[in-house]
């Protein structure tokens, strides 16, 4: 965790010496829709889960209003929802809804092209595991029952993971407002040893869909 907030504070501080007075600060946040990707024993197991995303970001002009780098901060739940289990019993319809949410923050680097009121953007992610916890939903007759919440051990996992961002988006004309939507991959497993899922982890990478909306205020724009 110390190592990403460095890496933060170093990206926005390198960043902010040579382009200060292009620079603008705000915060992000919005949708997740996470899944597994790799080379999994069993992905009818795994289906997408949503989750949600928020923090902070800067972002420094580099050329004109055309080119730009953007370092972020955000907590991000990722992770999967089980298969659903249902049965009948005594004419009473059960049903049961799991999912698993891993808790990372991210720190995405990324380099932005603006045309218009178009965005591109790409690069690096470094993330750190926070927490892991298992969420149940028990349903009788499609009625919520009970709902429990079970923290998880991080043994087994990889605490750090490295990987990219890239998205697309929309931007007001003075870059306060932007709505996009952007791909997380990562390069390697955050498995180390599966010790809950019965080998079906082994080779899972996360993939995470986001739907996000960032405000930022110019500080000499």
């Amino acid at each position: 965790m110390k190592k990403l907030l460095f890496m933060f504070v170093f990206a926005v501080a390198t960043a902010f010496s040579a382009q200060a007075q292009n620079a603008s600060f705000g915060v992000r946040g919005g949708a997740n829709i996470s899944n597994l990707s790799g080379d999994l024993r069993d992905e009818d197991r795994f289906e997408n889960k949503v989750g949600f995303h928020a923090g902070i970001m800067a972002n420094f002009g580099i050329v004109d209003n055309f080119f730009s780098i953007q370092p972020e901060l955000l907590y991000s739940v990722k992770g999967f929802k089980n298969e659903d289990s249902e049965f009948t019993l005594l004419g009473q319809n059960w049903r049961r809804e799991g999912k698993v949410n891993y808790n990372y923050i991210d720190l995405p680097v990324l380099a932005r092209i603006k045309a218009g009121p178009l965005y591109f953007e790409a690069g690096p992610q470094a993330s750190y595991l926070v927490s892991v916890n298992n969420e149940t939903k028990s349903y009788l007759n499609g009625q919520l029952q009970n709902t429990t919440r079970d923290e998880n051990s991080k043994d087994g996992l990889k605490e750090f993971e490295v990987g990219y961002a890239a998205g697309i988006g929309f931007t007001s004309a003075n870059n306060a407002i932007s709505f996009g939507v952007r791909y997380n991959g990562a390069f390697s497993d955050f498995v180390k040893e599966d010790l809950n899922f019965d080998g079906d982890l082994t080779n899972a990478r996360h993939s995470t869909f986001m739907v996000t909306v960032g405000l930022a205020l110019p500080t000499g724009r």
